[in-house]
């Protein structure tokens, strides 16, 4: 969802590609009011802390102009769009996160099988055993499969530790 964001927020920034922007610095939209501040900078992705969201914004949607980092857009503008995708991003999540469904680890490992999902937290099932995971820690990787933000190794470990 981040890469499809930063496609669309690319094609609505000024023409004039701009450098990396630096942790801290004001960002102004087309209205010539503050958008957001830049929290983060890996040098292809910048996001963008609006107050309400970290918006993921490729380095060419942005411009500089007389000094100052700008995006031809509105912070309205930008929370909207941005709020769509997260909305539409939970909504899969919650669609995958049913009974019956695979989950896999981050490094692509079988877990097991969603056994209940409850408020807080996502049963799975592997044969006997039995795995009680937070649901913040599910997510759709690229291909949309429902897996866990953590590897195989981590999850194990972090059991035997809660078990020992």
């Amino acid at each position: 969802m981040r890469i499809a964001f930063a496609a669309a927020a690319a094609a609505i920034a000024f023409s004039t590609p701009a450098m990396a922007q630096d942790v801290g610095t004001d960002i102004v939209g087309n209205d010539d009011a503050v958008i957001g501040t830049v929290e983060q900078n890996d040098g292809t992705t910048v996001v963008v802390n609006t107050g309400t969201y970290q918006v993921p914004l490729g380095t060419d949607a942005f411009a500089e102009t007389d000094g100052v980092w700008t995006l031809n857009t509105t912070k309205a503008e930008l929370e909207t769009a941005y709020g769509q995708i997260v909305a539409e991003a939970e909504a899969a999540l919650a669609a995958a996160l049913v009974p019956g469904t695979a989950v896999a680890t981050a490094d692509a490992q079988t877990l097991g099988v969603i056994e209940e999902v409850g408020e807080d937290a996502v049963l799975l099932a592997d044969g006997e055993e039995r795995i009680a995971l937070p649901l913040n820690l599910f997510a759709l990787d690229a291909e949309g499969a429902l897996i866990v933000l953590a590897n195989h190794a981590d999850i194990m470990a972090a059991l035997e530790a809660q078990a020992g």
